[in-house]
């Protein structure tokens, strides 16, 4: 059955999630918002880091539909604003204060003006690795929540309402968030993303998720598929099935069955039963959980796209035991031939870290070979950064700045090399491309995407939008495609 968080693992994470300090944000996006009513509040929702807090973010939106608040695009004029955070990256506390200066000014210009007042929440990994410590150094902040409380937002507006004092929630409540979320979303576009697990058990030695996140902890399948039938009922075609460690699901099997739990496998291919529901996807995998049946579902199961992003972070053994992985370079090249024998036309994705402790001019080339061996549609390249809280961060032998860079641009070559001609490889095929909107230089072309997740751009009208039509793929750069309407 699905995992809980047993009471070794809730001390495990208490005890070092408090060591965390910042770390640096990469900023996703903001919501795809329409303009709020005139009698609606206004709540401003702005997302740092991953596909997790992407869907995070929908979700408070979700949440905070049912009590009159509605989304916009900018922080000014908002009555709730929520900064959902990432801690992938060092001084990522740092930018979430000084992003917090900005909105008091806001805060102060609005209470000010008597038009009402500004309520401003920190949600995400920063929240949950910081909360304390935010309430401390930013008054301007009403509410703290971690990532596994999102779903309380109603019940932390109202105390907040009642006793004019902060509020913070912090406590891993996974499978209570699963089982309070809305079942119905605004989702305005084709494709989403869909939580299913959430948490990781693997304890990389680098990584902050298992003390931010919590434990590995899988949605039952029946809610899962209410949310994706709600999805396609409003006109999704593709859905993203999204985890820490996607690839570990073991959720409660649907009503009916005769399973106790479905594995991954076994999800995607109950997924791609829903009607209106054409493509299917899934990140972030880690190596460890990729079973027999899953390696299957991807040469069984056509609506599962040809795109697998599977970090290996080193090609080197002696790296790879230090992070915690848990698996050799042998064994993940050996998993990659039989899953490309499962799929042949598959695109492999991946993470890289240099630079991290104890890493030698050796263990390096052994990455560089590594990547050579293999061959990436795309991947995503990172100096190590020091997670304080993390196993890594005591480690000796840390590498010096200058080098971590010099190595980063030497496999960011590589990677991008890799990448550009295995778009080049597209030319002259036909592709089924997803198309999302009409391009705003209202030149005749619409901007899709093809199932290697590229965008593609072409001659059509919009009368194609929303639509999987098959595209004649005619040039290609880095990270794009150009083709005409087959």
């Amino acid at each position: 059955m699905a995992k809980t968080l047993d009471i070794d693992s809730k001390r495990k994470v208490s005890a070092r999630k408090q060591e965390l300090a910042a770390k640096d944000v990469v900023v996703a996006n903001t919501l795809d918002v329409a303009p709020a009513g005139p009698n609606t509040k206004k709540v401003f929702i702005k997302t740092y880091g991953c596909q997790m807090n992407v869907y995070d973010s929908q979700r408070m939106a979700d949440i905070l539909a049912p009590i009159g608040y509605a989304p916009i695009d900018s922080a000014e004029g908002a009555d709730l604003v929520i900064l959902n955070t990432c801690h992938i990256r060092e001084k990522a506390a740092e930018k979430v204060y000084s992003e917090l200066g900005r909105i008091r000014k806001m805060k102060e210009e609005k209470d000010a003006s008597g038009e009402g007042t500004m309520t401003v929440a920190v949600a995400g990994c920063v929240a949950q690795a910081e909360g304390a410590e935010i309430t401390r150094r930013a008054p301007v902040v009403d509410m703290v929540l971690g990532p596994q409380t999102y779903h309380k937002l109603p019940e932390m507006i109202a105390r907040l309402a009642r006793s004019n004092d902060e509020v913070l929630e912090t406590q891993f409540d996974t499978l209570e968030k699963f089982d309070e979320l809305p079942v119905e979303r605004m989702i305005k576009g084709f494709a989403a993303f869909v939580t299913i697990q959430e948490g990781c058990d693997k304890f990389c030695t680098f990584c902050v998720v298992p003390y931010t996140r919590g434990a590995e902890v899988s949605r039952p399948v029946d809610q899962i598929v209410a949310e994706i039938r709600g999805l396609a009922a409003q006109g999704v075609r593709e859905v993203t099935l999204l985890g820490q460690n996607v690839n570990a699901y073991h959720g409660p099997a649907p009503a009916g069955s005769t399973q106790d739990e479905f594995g991954l496998g076994e999800l995607i291919a109950h997924v791609a039963k829903i009607g209106g529901i054409e493509r299917i996807r899934f990140t972030t995998s880690h190596p460890r959980d990729m079973d027999e049946a899953l390696i299957a579902a991807h040469g069984t199961e056509s609506k599962l796209m040809p795109y697998l992003h599977l970090p290996l972070q080193s090609g080197s053994d002696k790296i790879l035991k230090s992070m915690n992985r848990g698996h050799s370079y042998a064994h993940y090249r050996d998993l990659i031939a039989r899953i490309r024998a499962a799929r042949p036309d598959l695109a492999l994705s991946s993470d890289f870290i240099v630079g991290f402790p104890g890493e030698t001019d050796e263990d390096f080339e052994a990455t560089m070979t590594a990547v050579r061996e293999i061959g990436y549609g795309s991947a995503f390249s990172f100096k190590y950064s020091i997670r304080p809280g993390t196993p890594g961060a005591d480690m000796d032998n840390q590498v010096p700045e200058d080098v971590k860079s010099e190595r980063l641009t030497r496999l960011q070559e590589l990677l991008a090399k890799q990448q550009t001609e295995f778009n080049q490889s597209l030319i002259g095929k036909t592709l089924p491309v997803l198309v999302e909107n009409v391009s705003a230089k209202n030149d005749g072309t619409v901007f899709g995407r093809a199932p290697y997740l590229q965008g593609t751009h072409f001659a059509a009208g919009p009368e194609t939008v929303g639509q999987i039509v098959q595209v004649k793929i005619t040039d290609a750069g880095r990270n794009s495609l150009t083709g005409l309407l087959a």
